[in-house]
């Protein structure tokens, strides 16, 4: 077999893993940001002032954020269900630093402290949290999308052939949740009259970057005979092309039903697309087609998946554009997100038992058709991880309360204190001088995801992936990431953004 051959047939023909082991897998990026927030604060507990070197701050974000992950996703993913328990271990040990030493100084009880955490008043308008689910979704996909070539990546956490659920089918089904929560129509304001397809305008103009980017990865896939999984998408088609299409056809249906209810459109769209795969022979076209993908039917057969499957991310998309106009809704206290919180985890609730349902009565989840059960695991694991972030934000929070005016980069800014004292102007200053990975990634998201494909195909051309060793494997990560991280980092110091559509 040459070079070509045995790198398809290693990410070929793969089952995925274990919800549950999923589910551990991803308490790891909130662990990791909590256990960087706790010991951002408990510096300023010792030394008065925030974090503001930027070469140490880089290096303690990369180290906490970024390198946990590379870890768990390679030669720790034996023991992936013991980290979150030594992360939370180490979380506790930190925090039980925090509050001995600030009881010494504040001598308030317990009590009080709950008391005034609950009556705390944020920032309300920004959720952090959208934010980091957001950047921890690309970083997750940028360090899969190398790893999964070297032999140290479980073969588990690939993308399944046709059933199964690899943590990489998940990190698809991710990544259109994340574009739904800022999309226009989630961001427009409730009260503004705006044009019916103002929305829709506004997407044809910003989707054509991922056009270009589809074509151009087309292009030079083709051109080089670079390995390529034919059975994810097709002969020709690509995820830039499945994003961009999908943020248009969203912002039709939303220009013409209304946006409040998209998670009935979703509904009614997800349930449709399995009717017919189960009642027709769609699925036997999208799963078999003809063999030599040649047929009568020519471009929609050699790209019968990445087309057929548009159904079903186009649900996930309108029921994530749902998900975020409920986000956004004017909250100010901790009190309301403890709501917010309990009404997250009643809807993880009832997509679970509706995923047991889906899989019972219908079919095991599929990212290649994007079935009906993969819509609803896709968004059950995506709240559950938007509970997560959320909970490490309330959980800082709570913290920063315990030393008064300490500040922690992306997360929730103390607007107005309990007692009524205004003194946040302190605590934003803090916040905007301290620099900050998440900060600078989130500018230029889609120049990250770019530049990981475009390093991603350099590694592979250069190295034979297949056959290294743990240790060489570890350091070619680690450098591509860190450079990746870099590159952002410089960007976000000179207030570079890449974005002019």
């Amino acid at each position: 077999m040459s070079q070509k051959q045995l790198k398809e047939a290693f990410i070929s023909n793969l089952n995925g893993t274990s919800l549950l082991e999923i589910s551990a897998g991803l308490s790891l990026p909130p662990l990791c940001l909590l256990c960087r927030g706790l010991l951002l604060i408990l510096c300023y507990l010792h030394h008065g002032k925030p974090l503001s070197s930027r070469k140490y701050s880089l290096l303690l974000d990369f180290l906490l954020l970024v390198s946990p992950l590379l870890f768990s996703c390679t030669v720790l993913s034996p023991v992936l269900f013991f980290i979150p328990f030594i992360l939370a271990a180490f979380c506790a040990g930190i925090f039980s630093k925090i509050y001995s030493q600030s009881k010494q100084e504040a001598r308030a009880s317990f009590g009080q402290i709950v008391e005034e955490f609950q009556q705390a008043r944020l920032d309300p308008r920004c959720v952090p949290a959208i934010t980091v689910f957001r950047v921890y979704v690309n970083v997750l996909t940028s360090i899969s999308i190398l790893a999964v070539d070297f032999p140290q990546y479980p073969r588990r956490y690939a993308k399944a052939e046709t059933y199964g659920t690899g943590v990489m089918d998940l990190g698809v089904g991710a990544f259109i949740f994340g574009n739904a929560l800022v999309c226009p129509e989630v961001r427009q304001r409730p009260h503004t009259a705006q044009p019916k397809f103002s929305s829709l305008g506004r997407q044809v103009f910003s989707v054509w970057p991922l056009i270009s980017l589809g074509v151009g990865r087309l292009l030079s896939v083709k051109s080089i005979e670079y390995h390529e999984h034919t059975s994810e998408y097709g002969v020709h088609w690509n995820f830039f092309f499945t994003l961009a299409l999908v943020r248009l056809a969203a912002s039709l249906l939303l220009a013409v039903f209304p946006k409040h209810k998209a998670w009935l459109v979703a509904a009614a769209l997800a349930v449709l697309y399995q009717l017919l795969l189960s009642t027709t022979s769609l699925k036997t076209f999208i799963l078999h087609g003809s063999d030599g993908r040649d047929s009568r039917l020519g471009f929609l057969d050699a790209n019968r998946e990445g087309l057929l499957s548009l159904f079903g991310y186009l649900a996930i998309y309108l029921a994530s554009v749902q998900v975020g106009l409920w986000l956004l809704q004017p909250r100010s206290s901790v009190r309301s997100w403890l709501g917010a919180l309990r009404g997250l985890a009643l809807a993880l609730v009832a997509l679970w038992v509706l995923l047991q349902l889906c899989q019972a009565c219908t079919e095991p989840v599929s990212r290649r058709m994007a079935n009906l059960s993969f819509c609803t695991w896709v968004l059950a694991h995506c709240l559950l991880l938007l509970a997560f972030f959320l909970l490490t934000d309330l959980a800082l929070v709570f913290t920063k309360l315990l030393v008064k005016g300490a500040s922690v980069p992306c997360c929730w800014e103390l607007v107005q204190p309990p007692d009524g004292r205004e003194k946040h102007g302190v605590e934003v200053h803090h916040r905007l001088s301290q620099p900050c990975l998440i900060s600078a990634i989130n500018k230029n998201q889609l120049l990250f995801f770019l530049l990981a494909n475009v390093m991603t195909g350099a590694v592979n051309i250069l190295i034979d992936t297949i056959h290294s060793r743990a240790a060489f494997t570890l350091c070619i990560l680690h450098l591509y990431m860190f450079l990746n991280c870099l590159i952002m980092y410089i960007l976000h110091g000179r207030n570079i953004v890449l974005k002019f559509w």
